[in-house]
């Protein structure tokens, strides 16, 4: 088994993601101990942003680490932990609500599409979206 960070790069829908953890100097806290739970937009996710917003991010690398810290969870939360929590306090320190419709995980406004995704130092879910911290 691979850490988060090589667990998502071989899974190949990731390529953003990794680019933006990589340029925000989080790659190797991701590949670190852990445990992580790490809320992981696809590429589809990153590529449904407005036009420019990407291109913004890579270029202010703090803002750019505060989002993908939102997007990640001290301690290692199946999707059935998920499922019983309010909300996932985030390492960017806000919390994001958790709600769930029928048979979706929602985390924020995102819908979890694949969860449970296991690495040696936590756990991935794929989200349909990339959250924006407020």
């Amino acid at each position: 088994m691979k850490n988060i960070v090589e667990t998502a790069q071989e899974a190949g829908s990731f390529s953003t993601l990794i680019r933006a953890v990589q340029t925000a100097g989080l790659a190797d806290v991701l590949s670190g101990k852990g445990p992580f739970t790490v809320c992981a937009p696809n590429d589809a996710a990153f590529d449904a942003l407005p036009k420019g917003t990407m291109d913004e991010l890579m270029r202010d690398r703090d803002r750019l680490a505060n989002v993908l810290k939102y997007h990640v969870a001290s301690g290692s939360y199946t999707a059935e932990d998920v499922r019983n929590m309010s909300s996932i306090k985030t390492l960017l320190g806000q919390e994001i609500p958790v709600r769930v419709e029928g048979n979706n995980v929602m985390i924020g406004d995102a819908r979890v599409i694949q969860p449970d995704i296991e690495a040696t130092n936590g756990i991935i879910h794929v989200l349909n979206k990339v959250l924006i911290p407020k």
